[in-house]
């Protein structure tokens, strides 16, 4: 069993309420437990945090970058256990584990690579007289990562964050914090104490994190109803914040699309990986009426037989279980309710092994048809493995429809014609929009991603990603 301690000024604390995870592909199995804080040592984290920033900001940029880049070093040993506890504690499959906690990695080299030239001081000659502008960090920047890509999104925060000179405190879900608290510890480990530091626990630990008065910038990845709470907190301080929600992402199948099986298979990916539980996973399909039925046809044919639901840990496995029960009933109650207002709901994939599906959170995958664009499992994000598909009669309208709602985190375009599809692109509401592929495919590292609308505000990734901090 995993025990993840709190992270204060680079020592583990290990007393206190603990809370365990479970399995949810067994929930049966206990996984781990971690220590939950309270406000009092949350203020005492911050504070420290705080203290050990002058010394961390006051080094040349270069120099933290060589830190930073030393410091995760030891972390390519540790990629076998954390994809295996990853698996344990989320139910993503092993290879999206491995993958997870290997792009973190990447990322983590790329910021530390480019940190240096984008930390730097620029100096314009005026007719007034010389202008210098410096970059400064904010100070102590509080994240808060979600559970559904623990790593990643933490490192997101966590390297650009360190490399401009800020330190950090983050509180990972209560739902994923196991490995996410063993990385961050490790990579801990080769910085100077309190640089940075992890803080577990729910709603009250997230509220003190937030309004710390140390605290100079938050970074959150979660739900729309959580920032606004933080939001409503960070006001009377005027504090920045960047924030990236949910979103209810459609892919605009134009009418010469090529139905080659590795397009229908990023296609069907793009909304099922992790069990449909990603920001950025396609969530509706908007398909030419002329071509409806082909495209309903190869889709259902390549989801039979790309999706198999069962045991992540199984490398046959493509599929695993939705994060808890709670997720279960939620999405099981959007299938239920699309099919009473008669819509056709259609089980796609197969199952590993009966015994195991049966007793675990799982959720069979469903494409879902005839559904109207005011139902829920369309108007809303289902983060779940279900999408619907629906016909379209003209481009406009596709596009309009895409733009409906009041999310626009990332969308896709699929098209023969490259200038037409980046032209259809450009009309949708999106943070950004990938042609021919979706979800994790459409994402590059050295572009920023974000959203617009519900969708949040602020960039990751890219250089914008770093100046952010």
């Amino acid at each position: 069993m995993i025990e993840a301690p709190l992270l204060v000024a680079g020592e583990p604390i290990t007393t206190g309420e603990w809370v365990e995870r479970r399995n949810p592909a067994h929930p049966d199995r206990l996984v781990g437990r971690a220590v939950v804080g309270d406000a009092a040592l949350v203020r005492d984290t911050v504070s420290a945090s705080a203290s050990a920033g002058a010394s961390w900001r006051a080094l040349a940029p270069a120099e933290r970058a060589a830190r930073l880049r030393s410091a995760g070093e030891p972390l390519e040993a540790m990629t076998d256990g954390i994809a295996e506890l990853l698996t344990a504690e989320l139910g993503k499959t092993i290879a999206g584990s491995a993958g997870e906690f290997g792009f973190a990695r990447t990322y983590l080299g790329m910021v530390a690579d480019r940190a240096p030239a984008l930390c730097a001081d620029t100096e314009e000659d005026t007719r007034f007289g010389k202008a210098i502008v410096p970059k400064e960090p904010y100070g102590v920047v509080a994240a808060i990562v979600p559970w559904n890509a623990p790593l990643i999104l933490a490192m997101m925060k966590v390297a650009p964050a360190l490399a401009t000179g800020n330190t950090v405190v983050l509180k990972p879900s209560p739902l994923a914090p196991l490995a996410v608290t063993t990385v961050l510890t490790k990579l801990a480990e080769g910085l100077p104490p309190g640089v940075l530091s992890v803080v577990q626990g729910g709603a009250d630990v997230g509220e003190a994190l937030t309004t710390a008065p140390e605290v100079a910038k938050v970074s959150f990845t979660g739900g729309e109803r959580t920032a606004e709470h933080i939001l409503r907190a960070l006001a009377p301080g005027l504090t920045p914040a960047v924030l990236e929600l949910g979103g209810n992402d459609p892919a605009v199948l134009l009418d010469d699309v090529e139905l080659t099986d590795d397009l229908l298979h990023r296609l069907v990916m793009g909304s099922f990986l992790t069990a449909g539980q990603v920001c950025m996973a396609t969530k509706r399909l908007l398909v030419p009426a002329s071509r409806y039925d082909e495209v309903v046809e190869a889709y259902l044919r390549t989801a039979d037989e790309a999706l198999v639901l069962g045991d992540p840990a199984e490398p046959e496995v493509t599929l695993g279980p939705v994060v808890d029960a709670a997720a279960k009933t939620r999405v099981e109650a959007l299938v239920d309710g699309a099919r009473s207002s008669g819509a056709d709901v259609r089980p796609v994939g197969s199952i590993h092994d009966d015994s195991v599906v049966s007793a675990g959170w799982f959720v069979r995958p469903t494409v879902v048809l005839g559904a109207s664009d005011d139902d829920p499992i369309v108007a809303t994000e289902q983060f779940g493995p279900t999408v619907p598909i629906q016909a379209y009669d003209t481009v406009d309208e596709a596009v309009d429809r895409a733009n409906a709602g009041p999310y626009g985190l990332s969308s896709s375009v699929w098209s023969e014609d490259l200038e037409r599809a980046v032209s259809v692109a450009r009309r949708i509401r999106a943070g950004s929009t990938s042609v021919n592929t979706a979800n994790r495919w459409g994402i590059n590292p050295l572009v920023p991603f974000g959203g617009v609308g519900r969708s949040g505000y602020g960039r990751e990734y890219g250089d914008a990603g770093i100046e952010g901090y």
